[in-house]
C-alpha cells in the first residue's frame, strides 16, 4: 500500500490524515510545528514530522495548508513533489478580513492557486480534491455517496490516482478538465 504525506496539520490536514490512517494506509502529517503535534502519533500507521519529511515519506502527497502559504511550502518541498500525485487541497483565501461575509481570494479570474503550484513545482502532478467540501464532510459520510466531486489536473495519471483514492474516502468523482478549471473549482469555496 501506498504512503501518504499530508502537508498541513489544520482541520482539513488532520482529517485527512487520520482518514488515510483509518483506511489502512501508513501517514506522515506534516507541519510547521512538528512539536506541537507528538500526541497525534498513533504508533504504526500514523507519525509527524516537518513539511519535508513528510513530502519525502509520501508517495502520494495531500497539500492542505493554508493558501496564503500553499507556494511557500509547496517551493520549499518541490524536489520532493518531483513525480507525485498532489491532491490540492488549497484554496487562495486571503488573510484579510472578509469583505461583506464573503472572503477575499488573492488570485484573480486569469489564474488559480493550483495553477501557481504546478508552475513552481512543474515535475509535480497537481489534482484539485477536497477544496470544495468542509473537513466534518470528507470522510465517508452518508452524504458522500451522493455528492460529486469535481477534480481537475494535467496528468491522467494522476487524476485517476485521486479518482480511487477518493472512492475510497466515498465520493463519485467528475474529472472537470485540466489544471486551468481549478480556477472554477476554487471558487466554489466560497459558497
Amino acid at each position: 500500500m501506498i504512503k501518504i504525506g499530508v502537508l498541513g496539520s489544520g482541520a482539513v490536514g488532520r482529517t485527512l490524515a487520520e482518514g488515510f490512517e483509518k483506511l489502512g494506509f501508513s501517514v506522515m502529517l506534516g507541519t510547521g510545528h512538528p512539536a506541537k503535534l507528538a500526541n497525534w502519533q498513533s504508533g504504526v500507521n500514523g507519525r509527524v514530522g516537518s513539511f519535508e519529511k513528510a513530502a519525502d515519506f509520501g508517495d502520494l502527497i495531500v497539500l492542505a495548508v493554508k493558501g496564503s502559504a500553499a507556494l511557500s511550502v509547496t517551493e520549499q518541498v518541490k524536489r520532493s513533489f518531483s513525480g507525485k500525485t498532489i491532491l490540492d487541497a488549497t484554496n487562495p483565501l486571503s488573510d484579510e478580513q472578509p469583505n461583506v461575509g464573503f472572503p477575499a481570494f488573492f488570485t484573480n479570474p486569469e489564474t488559480s492557486l493550483m495553477e501557481l503550484l504546478q508552475e513552481a513545482a512543474p515535475e509535480a502532478h497537481f489534482v484539485k480534491a477536497f477544496s470544495t467540501i468542509k473537513s466534518d464532510a470528507m470522510i465517508n459520510t452518508k452524504r458522500n455517496s451522493k455528492q460529486e466531486m469535481f477534480i481537475c489536473g494535467n496528468e491522467a495519471s494522476a487524476k485517476a490516482e485521486a479518482k480511487e483514492i477518493l472512492k475510497l474516502f466515498g465520493f463519485k468523482t467528475k474529472d472537470a478538465g485540466d489544471a486551468s478549471e481549478a480556477r472554477v473549482i476554487e471558487l466554489q469555496a466560497q459558497l
